[in-house]
């Protein structure tokens, strides 16, 4: 397959790590609570920006946030919080940096009730991605019945930036979903993943 042969959903454009994101990570089942939290945290940095800026970020967001470990991150203090807001590789936004931690707290707790985060958040999906046919982004959702349900339930439990179309894009990112357009060549080969 020659890479001018290759279909891509419209978004993944020519940048070469947005391209790499959608061809490598975007619509892939993960079950991982590591990876979990950090798209959750990345996630959460995007609101309002594009994701590409937080791609180009995400190595800085690593070494910031402990290489995205929920238990070191729910230890972060005042300190810790000076440190990010000083810290021009990531978003210095005051109340992302602290959702950031209080979400690691609220994600230590779920993994607690649950025995893992990918337990509490692939339940809302029956545990196995959803294969949707979209043949145009016009057609793809900002948020569903179940990033709504999601997204209530992770409010209540403490969770901040977590609204419905978040938590949608979360789900798309790590393959709760699969919204690959279906003319995309990924829409296939996610289908065919093997999950858990």
């Amino acid at each position: 397959m020659t890479a001018s042969k290759i279909i891509r959903c419209g978004w993944a454009g020519e940048d070469p790590l947005y391209v790499r994101y959608h061809d490598e990570e975007w619509g892939v089942p993960v079950f991982d609570d590591r990876k979990l939290f950090e798209f959750l945290i990345l996630e959460g940095a995007q609101a309002g920006l594009s994701w590409i800026t937080i791609l180009r970020k995400r190595e800085n967001y690593r070494k910031a946030f402990a290489g995205f470990d929920p238990r070191k991150v729910a230890r972060f203090d005042a300190g810790d919080v000076r440190r990010l807001l000083g810290d021009p590789g990531i978003v210095r936004n005051r109340l992302k940096v602290e959702a950031a931690i209080r979400n690691a707290r609220a994600f230590l707790e779920v993994q607690k009730e649950f025995g893992s985060f990918a337990a509490y958040s692939w339940a809302f999906v029956g545990g196995k991605p959803r294969h949707n046919a979209f043949q145009s982004l016009k057609e793809v959702p900002a948020k569903t019945e179940v990033s709504d349900a999601f997204s209530k339930d992770m409010k209540k439990r403490g969770f901040n930036f977590v609204g419905s179309t978040i938590l949608y894009a979360h789900m798309q990112a790590v393959g709760m979903v699969n919204d690959h357009l279906v003319d995309c060549f990924r829409h296939r080969e996610c289908k065919r993943l093997k999950c858990g």
